[in-house]
């Protein structure tokens, strides 16, 4: 499997949530001055200590990207997500899905609680804003005319809820689908899952392959992984003409004009925002049924998106003068170059 180095953390067991990352800790061995690994004679108290700092509160950049907006869910419990960065929808309507639930901006159905957002589907009876009646609550929330972006990268890192009739989503909608309607404004769904622990999928929707007939990638987690029992990182890379998914550190499908069907657009050439959401029920997951354990709870760590830095042109050194290996981060003497931060998720208890 293909895989590359995402800006951000990889996946960290829900219960050991609060440790960091080993790659904090072998980042912290790479530490003397000629570029060694530093000597085996330090306290591993120290060690742990350090990486504990780093993983809490350092927040740096891969060379390749630069953040361009961000929500960390860091609000005291009980705040509701940040009104300047996220809309609540609230509605029932099934939104063209038959989904049975009525998303409201209830506490008891968003808020944020420990470090994340907490979207929370409930098994009750609420006739919502708009006069239709549902069984079912729960919360889907947008940056809609507050951020978009086109082209970037875009990830979360979410613990997300299983069981037959449960969708939750990571997804971006172009920002001009109230004239180009769905699917032409095109849909690029980073992350979803219908129930399963085990699998997730993503997939482009646009004019000519929408719906049933979106281009679509299935991927089941590696052998020991669960979406439920563990935070994981999903995002997308997206460049004029390409499209990348990831789920964690692995490269799990690539898009490009040439995967469309013969005779249709590729629409993913303008700014899309962000959408949150957990559906109950609908045409793909199903409904609930007996087995269906409510509440569910989708946990979202964090959102962030970035832009690719300009490359830097390369300067022509004179005879004599010292290397500067740019992809290595040191000198040709071993010295370090300027620091940067490692990227690193924050330590978060789970739910």
């Amino acid at each position: 499997m293909n895989t590359i180095e995402p800006p951000s953390t990889i996946s960290v067991p829900a219960q050991n949530s609060g440790a960091p990352s080993s790659r904090g800790l072998i980042a912290l061995r790479w530490a003397s001055s000629e570029g060694r690994p530093s000597s085996s004679n330090r306290k591993p108290t120290l060690l742990a200590c350090l990486a504990i700092f780093l993983a809490a509160n350092l927040q740096a950049q891969s060379p390749n990207w630069q953040l361009s907006w961000s929500d960390e869910f860091n609000a005291p419990n009980g705040s509701p997500p940040d009104p300047a960065k996220w809309n609540i929808v609230t509605a029932g309507d099934g939104f063209g899905n038959n989904e049975l639930e009525t998303y409201t901006n209830q506490p008891a159905n968003v808020q944020q609680q420990n470090g994340n957002l907490v979207i929370t589907a409930q098994k009750e009876d609420l006739t919502g804003p708009d006069g239709i009646p549902r069984h079912y609550t729960s919360a889907r929330l947008n940056t809609q005319n507050r951020f978009t972006q086109k082209y970037g990268r875009f990830e979360a890192r979410i613990q997300l809820p299983t069981g037959k009739g449960i969708w939750p989503a990571f997804w971006l909608l172009g920002d001009n689908h109230e004239t180009a309607q769905w699917p032409d404004c095109g849909e690029i769904d980073i992350l979803e899952s219908i129930g399963a622990p085990n699998t997730i999928y993503s997939t482009l929707h646009g004019p000519g392959y929408s719906g049933r007939m979106g281009i679509s990638a299935k991927f089941p987690l590696p052998a020991g992984e669960s979406v439920h029992t563990s935070f994981h990182l999903y995002a997308v890379e997206w460049a004029p003409n390409d499209i990348k998914f990831f789920f964690d550190d692995h490269l799990i499908a690539h898009r490009t004009p040439a995967d469309l069907p013969q005779g249709t657009r590729w629409v993913y050439d303008h700014p899309f925002y962000v959408l949150l959401n957990l559906a109950v029920g609908g045409y793909w997951p199903g409904n609930p049924d007996p087995t269906t354990v409510f509440p569910q709870q989708m946990l979202v760590d964090y959102v962030r998106v970035y832009t690719r830095k300009p490359e830097t042109p390369k300067a022509t050194l004179k005879p004599g003068a010292p290397r500067l290996d740019s992809e290595m981060g040191a000198s040709s003497e071993g010295r370090p170059s300027s620091p940067g931060s490692a990227s690193r998720s924050k330590s978060k208890p789970t739910q």
